[in-house]
């Protein structure tokens, strides 16, 4: 943790600075017991300590401190780039994130009453549009703006300062390229794709798109046309799978290893098509059945590779298996992006200041990235001097022993997620939810070792 945050010193301006950004990422990086507000951040207790000294000098630092959000959020991104692991390439995708957090009153920067797609309800809370660059083995933040309701401008919608979030995202997706975050296209669900200043605002900034598109949002089409997406996935010609007609066979590959055979083509729909600018793509399990939870409906401007126009495009030609790729990226970031987000305590903040709660979300994006920078980082030297778990019967160094079923998966968390080696409370806590037994002797024995003030060897016997 030193070593990370060391690289943003120059922008804290005291002694003072520095070591508050050192006391939250701590704080945020915690195993969760209680929501990740101040003063769980600072170890104090609820309410009765929020007049504790440690506290109050988090709260200044994050809200009164003089340091700027934006120069952190600029160096963090100079360090992704900067790491061979998770620089990034052409290849990758900028994917659209919008998580809107419930918070009660009117008196928070913000704050109205709108979808909160996490509750799947509409109620009072905070919306934040993010991009995050990814290209399916790793993926990390990149911008993030709370996105304002229109009641809080004095003219409403009609005001020139309002912006929608498909405004919002275009703008941030500009921004990461020119950051240097290059990629092979802008990933967003079907909420975008009803704005012409989206797809307006992306063309201008030199950027592809896949979208999904509603499939019973009707369009101009000729009469002899289908006016919906679904409609026009149905006019595909299909008869089995040795004789598939107008699909095309694409195998998606899944985090856990396993791979599915989906089916996907080029349809007609108004101006779209396969000779078009735009094409519609429609991706599926059963092209017979269509089944809603297992069919997309994607518009994109990556041109077909035998369009006349490919030649011409400002983007490479995409296959429909690339274009199958792309969009499968969003539905890793909706279950993996958002879970870990939350965990470092991302809707936990208590405060009302619109650049305080900015300011909280760069600090949650630099925790992220300590993550992936710990995950890379080279092993460290061995501790010789920390008791051996095997004393007596262990393998040989550099094997891989099978330890009783609740020590491995303690083993595997501690080995994934550095950060969450904490000492004995987090040990015994994790180890009593899952027996009542006492632990066997390889765990007593790290339990000991880190009571001790002893370092984890994580590479040695796991």
């Amino acid at each position: 943790m030193e070593e990370y945050a060391a690289r943003f010193d120059d922008l804290f301006f005291s002694l003072a600075q520095r070591r508050g950004f050192r006391e939250y990422l701590t704080g945020l990086l915690a195993p969760r017991e209680r929501d990740k507000t101040i003063t769980c951040l600072a170890g104090a207790e609820p309410v009765a300590g929020a007049g504790m000294p440690g506290v109050q000098r988090l709260q200044f630092f994050l809200s009164e401190s003089p340091w700027e959000a934006e120069q952190v959020k600029d160096r963090r991104l100079e360090l992704l780039r900067e790491e061979s692991a998770t620089a990034p390439h052409d290849g990758g995708g900028i994917v659209i994130d919008d998580s809107g957090d419930r918070k009660d009153g009117t008196a928070t920067a913000n704050v109205g009453r709108q979808w909160l797609g996490r509750l799947g309800k509409t109620d009072n809370g905070i919306v934040t549009v993010t991009t995050v660059w990814t290209d399916g083995r790793v993926y990390y933040p990149l911008h993030a703006t709370p996105y304002t309701p229109a009641h809080h401008f004095a003219r409403g919608r009609s005001d020139p300062a309002f912006r929608t979030k498909p405004q919002l995202s275009a703008a941030l997706a500009a921004r990461g390229k020119a950051a240097g975050f290059g990629c092979r296209a802008v990933v967003a669900d079907c909420a975008y794709s009803v704005s012409d200043d989206w797809y307006l605002a992306l063309r201008e900034a030199g950027l592809a798109y896949v979208v999904a598109l509603k499939p019973h949002r009707g369009t101009w089409a000729p009469a002899d046309q289908p006016p919906t997406p679904i409609e026009a996935a149905h006019s595909l010609t299909w008869r089995d799978a040795k004789r598939p007609g107008d699909w095309t066979p694409v195998e998606r590959h899944f985090r856990d290893g396993h791979t599915e055979t989906w089916w996907a083509a080029d349809a007609r729909l108004g101006g779209y098509g396969p000779d078009s600018p735009c094409r519609l793509i429609v991706a599926t399990t059963d092209p017979t059945g269509l089944p809603e939870k297992a069919t997309w409906y994607l518009a994109t401007n990556l041109p077909h590779p035998d369009a006349p126009h490919a030649t011409t495009s400002p983007h490479p030609p995409a296959e429909l298996a690339e274009i199958v790729r792309l969009y499968g990226l969003r539905p890793w970031i909706e279950q993996s992006y958002k879970q870990i987000k939350d965990e470092l305590g991302w809707a936990d903040f208590q405060v009302r200041a619109d650049r305080t709660i900015r300011r909280h979300q760069t600090l949650v994006n630099c925790a992220f990235s300590f993550c992936w920078d710990q995950w890379f980082a080279a092993p460290g030297p061995l501790d010789a001097t920390a008791p051996d778990p095997y004393p007596n019967d262990g393998p040989e160094r550099g094997t891989s022993p099978v330890p009783p079923a609740p020590t491995a998966l303690l083993a595997q968390g501690l080995t994934r997620h550095p950060f969450l080696a904490h000492p004995r409370i987090a040990l015994n806590r994790w180890w009593r939810a899952w027996t009542d037994t006492d632990p066997p002797s390889e765990l007593q024995a790290l339990i000991d070792a880190v009571t001790t003030g002893h370092g984890i060897d994580l590479y040695r016997r796991i």
